[in-house]
């Protein structure tokens, strides 16, 4: 009897251990097509970011640590990104949160050139969003991480940076004022400049590029003024490089960038740094931001002040806000 009453217990405990087994093999089955289908980071949260008011443009330089992101909102609602950061797991999710919080219906991306820091978040941004259209930089050399991206780029309407303008909206353009041709050799000399206007305020995105880049655009601004002929116009869109707003402060703030002839030909009232806390190279280096001071400019860090928000509006005035999030 007790025999009996052991087998029925023991076929009761392996029928149970089986039906568990089953909805165990179900559920791993279910969520592996369920993660397949749908990237994790889809699912991440909006950050809970004010609306963009009517006739503004904002351009937010989201903080990544050691590198580059920078997003610029476009009176139509679509948005141009330069960068997208080293492609780590903590900016990756920083990114996407704070592209869905903007909400655009559909990103223009800028890959100013092939450092990992700069193109690193690209591939995460193609799996979460819209994208319209992919500019790419004139490059000598590659890695990994470029390689990755230049992937699904090729999936999407792509063009290579040289002088010409990258996008329109109204009284909005950008304009690539660097490298002027192909044959770049020096990999950060050869990273895209981009020029933006709205409004009358004009911003600099200065890249990678080190002083001896910084001394060839100065020069031809000289001749420009000399000639009176501005040789970094593209078709209607005028490009004034010594009006220059706002500068994004080239490779980080390093010492070997931001050149005091530089920054005197653009006279910048506002600069933004974008570095990590902490970062082994040093920057912003302490001479790159005396020069910044000397010709008056106010100094914004995401390594201090997280994101950097500038809000240009349509009469020709702007203000920055930082640690809103």
């Amino acid at each position: 009897m007790r025999e009996e009453e052991y087998k029925k217990r023991k076929r009761k405990r392996f029928l149970i251990r089986a039906i568990m087994l089953f909805i165990a093999v179900c559920v791993i089955a279910a969520v592996g097509v369920w993660n397949f289908a749908t990237p994790f980071r889809t699912l991440l949260p909006a950050y809970s970011l004010e609306a963009r008011g009517e006739g503004e443009v904002r351009i937010h330089f989201l903080d990544v640590g050691q590198g580059d992101c920078a997003v610029i909102e476009l009176p139509d609602g679509t948005a141009l990104m330069i960068d997208a950061g080293d492609g780590s797991w903590e900016n990756n999710n920083h990114i996407l949160r704070y592209l869905k919080g903007l909400g655009s219906p559909a990103l223009t991306l800028v890959a100013t050139h092939a450092d990992a820091d700069h193109c690193g978040g690209f591939p995460a941004v193609f799996e979460a969003f819209t994208v319209e259209k992919v500019f790419l930089p004139m490059l000598s050399q590659t890695g990994a991480v470029y390689d990755t991206f230049l992937g699904r780029a090729k999936e999407y309407p792509c063009e290579t940076l040289t002088r010409y303008t990258l996008a329109a909206e109204g009284d909005a353009y950008a304009v690539c004022v660097s490298p002027y041709s192909d044959g770049e050799t020096v990999e950060n000399d050869s990273s895209a400049v981009l020029y933006f206007s709205y409004a009358g305020v004009n911003v600099l995105f200065g890249a990678d590029i080190s002083a001896a880049r910084e001394a060839e655009l100065t020069e031809e601004q000289i001749l420009s003024e000399e000639l009176g002929e501005h040789v970094f116009d593209s078709g209607k869109y005028a490009v004034r490089l010594d009006q220059t707003d706002i500068l994004k402060v080239s490779h980080h703030g390093s010492a070997s960038s931001s050149s005091a002839e530089w920054l005197e030909m653009l006279s910048p009232a506002t600069a933004v740094v974008s570095c990590g806390a902490g970062n082994p190279y040093g920057h912003p280096s302490g001479e790159a931001l005396s020069r910044l001071a000397a010709v008056g400019a106010t100094v914004y860090r995401t390594d201090e002040l997280g994101d950097v928000m500038i809000t240009v509006y349509g009469n020709g005035t702007y203000k920055t806000e930082y640690g809103y999030l």
